[in-house]
């Protein structure tokens, strides 16, 4: 089965000036991101819009970035939905279409019991193919419901194919506990980007960031500092990162992403799903300008 590790990429989803998946432009992305040397592509996720897309948007995305990326890149599809059915149907259309693998969010909005959710992780994961991977994914800020590396656990002992989680909630105690699922054969990757280097010190194997998607030269080497046991280096890469980063995610990260992937020529719009907007003419002027600023404020990554 594949692993996840170093740079994993949420992308977002390009849309039309009407509203409608915009394919070509995902496919310019795709291809953007693969000559950028990230390390795996992750569709529909909360960086993608996931739940303001219907099942047949989600699918769309999907095959598009799969048939684009051509086995260059693995791709992990976000398939976690609101209700187990709409999940199981986009887990099994991932793993037909030719998704190396995929990523389950918990539920969300509903309060659920950790049974409840350790049955419906167990329901996915057995609906697709044996030795098929999945992740789990916590982003208890968003989605209400959190895991536990307990829950973890069961879901890991039940689900063979259950080989690791995302975890988007920063607190390095219980991402450390999960590391020790599965007698410590379980890949934990983070999604708060200030905590990949902490993080890959103490064994987590990666980032799931929509950042990276910005400023991928700082995550790839990065990834490669850490990789070379260069922590002098990767102190500083991650320290500028955390400056970068702070000026994408000020207000609207997704708008913020779309609009530099307007600038930079690889999305045909900057257009969100409704009710989420656009950033004001003003607000993107002053994104651009402080991100040139600090960007050529570089330090040497070479």
């Amino acid at each position: 089965m594949k692993v996840l590790s170093g740079i994993v990429i949420p992308l977002v989803t390009p849309f039309t000036e009407e509203g409608e998946v915009d394919t070509g432009s995902l496919k310019k992305l795709t291809e953007y991101l693969i000559g950028k040397g990230v390390d795996c592509l992750y569709p529909c996720g909360t960086t993608g819009e996931m739940n303001y897309l219907s099942l047949e948007e989600r699918k769309l995305v999907v095959e598009t970035i799969v048939r684009q990326a051509a086995g260059r890149l693995p791709v992990f599809a976000q398939v976690g939905a609101a209700t187990t059915a709409d999940t199981v149907e986009l887990a099994r259309h991932a793993a037909a279409c030719g998704a190396d693998g995929i990523g389950v969010v918990t539920p969300w909005y509903l309060t659920l019991s950790e049974k409840e959710l350790e049955d419906f992780f167990v329901t996915v994961a057995g609906s697709v193919p044996e030795g098929f991977p999945m992740y789990l994914y916590g982003i208890p800020q968003n989605a209400v419901n959190d895991i536990t590396p307990e829950l973890a656990e069961r879901v890991a002992a039940r689900c063979p194919n259950v080989i690791g989680i995302k975890y988007s909630y920063p607190d390095m105690t219980r991402i450390q506990s999960f590391m020790t699922v599965r007698n410590g054969d379980f890949s934990v990757l983070v999604g708060p980007d200030h905590l990949y280097q902490a993080a890959a010190a103490v064994g987590g194997k990666g980032t799931v960031s929509g950042n990276a998607m910005i400023i991928p030269e700082y995550y790839g080497a990065l990834r490669d500092a850490l990789g070379q046991g260069d922590q002098i280096l990767a102190t500083v890469l991650q320290r500028k990162i955390n400056v970068l980063n702070g000026i994408l995610c000020e207000g609207n990260n997704i708008a913020g992403y779309k609009a530099v992937l307007k600038a930079l020529g690889i999305l045909s719009s900057k257009k969100l799903r409704p009710p989420m907007e656009e950033l004001s003419d003003q607000e993107e002027e002053k994104l651009m300008a402080r991100l040139q600023q600090m960007h050529y404020q570089e330090v040497d990554i070479e």
